[in-house]
């Protein structure tokens, strides 16, 4: 695709080919090249020089949310219809100096309404479209085959690429759910051009009808074009991380108190958290290098000053963050080891107890295997001469009861004196 027009003072590119530069490419997106559907050749033709910048820009206060304001999205002042024929086109609108000017029912409505108003911006919300759909979306914005790929399939890695003037943004969503004390991940793909931004949505990406609210409420900020609504999709996304982090957080004090409560249940607890932790830092981590790259694009191509700003404040909340959760990992290794190190000791005392158990039981076997011997020896001399067979020498023999009795006193006595030298008694 040719170079377009150069931005007035304050854009995102002044007077070079292609809209992001190539600095974005080497900080860490990658170059596909702009190979792929080509859009209508009357639309490129026929595209006048962007709108001018405002010469001021809102403060952060007048539309960023604050921390004390409720994170439950609030309705649009004017409500676009959710479309009966599309139900994957959640909302659809044409914006022009920052207001929006219609709100088209199809996607083919849109494209029309777009070429009538060269300066204006196109900002489609999706979720889960078809194939058909994003391949009439590619055809018309001139999307690359290898985005449209990844837009289709979910479970994509965060990224940033660049496909000629067009950038392809992946982000992971989070949101924590108190009552299954989980953590759900879902997926939004950006498509940012020229004149339009395509969000598609997999998953528990976040409800965007609360950004498009706050931004249709400052027009000056909507005014700076598809690059500012970016950035307020990436704000969105990062404040999203907030709950999951206090819930995490309260998540390992509870496993801290079951840990050293002996709840033999936590293990399988920690498991499961650890791996959640897996999958939040894999949202986090790349995040981080997307919006430092992003920041030098901004800065190399004289982006508006206070959209660089806001930018670097959602970088510094996403590496603060990112080394929450680095703390999370690292602290549920430690409480893991922990466990298990209880777990071993608790083990090993039970072993011990089960020892100690079976050598008292040998102690009191041998003791009672001592008397049942001692006992016998009697009884064996008193069965034996109590048979009373006629001829049996020692039955008439004067001496024969004496030396009987003598015989056992002398057998009990000796075991004893054995036994009691072996310790069995």
């Amino acid at each position: 695709m040719g170079a377009y027009p150069p931005r007035q003072a304050g854009g995102l590119v002044a007077a070079v080919p292609g809209r992001w530069g190539a600095d974005i490419l080497l900080i860490g997106a990658v170059d596909q090249g702009a190979e792929g559907f080509e859009r209508r050749a009357e639309v490129t033709q026929t595209m006048p020089e962007r709108r001018p910048r405002p010469a001021a820009t809102p403060k952060k206060h007048a539309w960023r949310r604050q921390p004390d304001q409720p994170v439950v999205p609030s309705a649009p002042s004017v409500q676009a219809p959710v479309h009966r024929d599309r139900e994957t086109v959640v909302q659809a609108s044409v914006y022009r100096d920052g207001h929006r000017i219609s709100s088209p029912d199809s996607l083919a409505e849109t494209y029309r309404q777009l070429r009538e108003e060269p300066s204006g911006m196109a900002w489609i919300g999706l979720h889960r479209p078809t194939e058909s759909e994003l391949h009439s979306l590619a055809a018309e914005f001139d999307l690359h085959e290898l985005a449209v790929e990844d837009a289709l399939e979910a479970h994509q890695r965060p990224k940033l690429e660049r496909y000629g003037d067009t950038l392809f943004v992946v982000l992971r969503a989070a949101r924590y759910m108190d009552a299954q004390e989980e953590v759900d991940f879902g997926e939004l793909h950006v498509f940012v051009g020229r004149d339009f931004l395509i969000t598609v949505r997999h998953g528990a990406a976040p409800d965007l009808s609360a950004v498009r609210h706050r931004m249709e409420e400052t027009p000056e900020l909507l005014a700076l074009g598809p690059e500012a609504v970016l950035y307020a999709i990436l704000d969105a996304v990062v404040d999203g991380y907030a709950p999951v982090v206090a819930g995490v957080q309260n998540d390992i004090d509870e496993i801290e108190t079951e840990v050293f409560g002996g709840d033999p249940a936590v293990s399988r607890r920690i498991y499961e958290l650890s791996r959640e932790m897996v999958e939040f830092q894999r949202a986090t981590r790349p995040l981080v290098g997307m919006l430092h790259g992003l920041m030098a694009g901004f800065a190399k191509y004289g982006t508006d000053e206070e959209l660089q700003r806001y930018l670097r404040d959602v970088a510094d909340h996403v590496t603060h963050i990112s080394e929450r959760v680095d703390g999370f990992r690292q602290a549920l290794t430690e409480i893991l080891t922990v466990n298990g190190t209880l777990v071993t000791q608790q083990q090993n005392a039970e072993m011990r107890a089960l020892a100690e158990a079976g050598f008292e039981q040998n102690e009191e076997i041998k003791k009672i295997s001592s008397w049942a011997a001692i006992l016998f020896a009697p009884t064996l001399v008193g069965t034996i001469y109590g048979m009373n067979f006629d001829s049996m020498p020692e039955l008439g023999w004067s001496f024969g009861y004496p030396f009987a009795v003598g015989l056992m006193g002398v057998v009990c006595v000796s075991l004893y004196v054995v036994f009691k030298r072996r310790d069995w008694l």
